[in-house]
């Protein structure tokens, strides 16, 4: 697919890695909506800093979780661009819930927003795609989906069956749509990381250093111009995922 004209949803695109994405598809001439639940600033400074290239930016507000609310945010993109092209599900809710659980709330929230949050997504937009014969859905997952993380039992599991519906998406949307997924592994360390924890992640890689949130979006601007790629993953880690054992 040829970006430049298109517009794109980009679900948590207001910061971290979604930020990235948001400001490489705009960079690349596409308008870009970013959704956000609760980060109003910077879904709105990521929108100008989109502007700066030329393009439509619009940040609307959403709980991904909520069927009706996604209806209506599509709704507004199509009233503002006249739909959406390409879709990024980057929304998520990076929650412990170690097992067994006192409570289900968290693991509900958690699995909602990456399950039926990315379901309730590519499920609004898909009728447009199709009408276009044209479209891209692009899933960010993580090293979780094949590799589970010691009290992340509920990101773990929706980050796998976030892997699954990327494949059958792509099974159900061919040929017209692909749909592929993105699995970034240390690319932007957490606020609270010390210089130990830092330099130990790094060594977990074969290349002994962090990766960049730029990275993750060239793979994601790969996969949406590729003419012939679909239900596939790309990993962006550095290679952590072959040292598992090693560490």
């Amino acid at each position: 697919m040829n970006i430049a004209g298109k517009t794109a949803l980009i679900t948590g695109g207001a910061h971290r890695v979604g930020r990235a994405i948001t400001l490489a598809l705009a960079q690349s001439g596409a308008n870009v909506v970013v959704n956000y639940n609760s980060s109003a600033a910077m879904a709105e400074q990521t929108a100008q800093d989109a502007q700066a290239f030329g393009v439509g930016a619009l940040a609307v507000q959403a709980d991904v979780s909520d069927d009706g609310a996604v209806q209506q945010m599509v709704q507004q993109a199509e009233a503002r661009f006249g739909g959406i092209d390409i879709l990024i599900n980057s929304a998520s809710w990076f929650k412990p819930t170690p097992f067994p659980l006192s409570n289900a709330d968290d693991w509900r929230r958690v699995t909602r927003i990456l399950l039926d949050g990315s379901f309730y997504c590519a499920n609004a937009v898909a009728p447009h795609m199709l009408r276009q014969c044209e479209g891209a859905i692009v899933n960010i997952v993580d090293l979780s989906a094949w590799q589970p993380a010691p009290n992340f039992l509920a990101h773990s599991v929706g980050k796998a069956g976030l892997l699954a519906m990327t494949r059958q998406l792509a099974l159900e949307l061919a040929p017209h749509v692909s749909v592929n997924a993105v699995a970034p592994g240390p690319v932007l360390p957490p606020p609270d990381y010390t210089e130990e924890q830092l330099q130990q992640t790094a060594n977990e890689t074969l290349f002994k250093r962090w990766g960049t949130p730029e990275d993750v979006s060239e793979a994601v601007l790969f996969l949406i111009r590729s003419r012939y790629i679909t239900g596939e993953c790309i990993t962006v880690d550095g290679g952590q995922r072959c040292t598992y054992g090693r560490w």
